[in-house]
């Protein structure tokens, strides 16, 4: 049973950071794509971060570009982890951020390519 659960999440002020992690377990995830959504109150589920296969052992890094520049994602293989440190964080940065998984093949933007959800964290930026 695949099982990511994120954590990290809280209240910062406009110009914090917050680091968020995300366990992954359930099934080897070497191979899967996964990365980061969010979604702000009356708003849709959108697309913040990804790391994706390219096959073999090459990567590829992919952000919105609401967030180039202030956050950065990354992965450790060996702890099936999942982390996005988040700089800079403004108030429309708040929402509710969750983890996600999938081995369906690139671009791993759209919610239709992720077969696995986290529960979500809640990133309040205050101004």
């Amino acid at each position: 049973q695949v099982q990511l659960v994120e954590s990290g999440g809280g209240l910062v002020q406009t110009g914090g950071s917050l680091r968020l992690s995300c366990a992954a377990s359930g099934r080897s995830f070497s191979k899967a794509n996964m990365g980061w959504f969010r979604q702000a109150p009356g708003k849709e589920r959108a697309f913040v971060a990804a790391v994706t296969w390219n096959g073999g052992i090459t990567y590829s890094i992919s952000y919105a570009d609401f967030v180039k520049g202030r956050f950065t994602i990354s992965r450790d293989y060996a702890r099936n982890t999942m982390y996005l440190q988040m700089n800079s964080l403004k108030p429309e940065d708040t929402a509710v951020y969750y983890c996600a998984a999938g081995y369906l093949g690139r671009p791993f933007d759209r919610l239709s390519t992720v077969e696995y959800w986290g529960q979500g964290t809640q990133v309040t930026v205050s101004s």
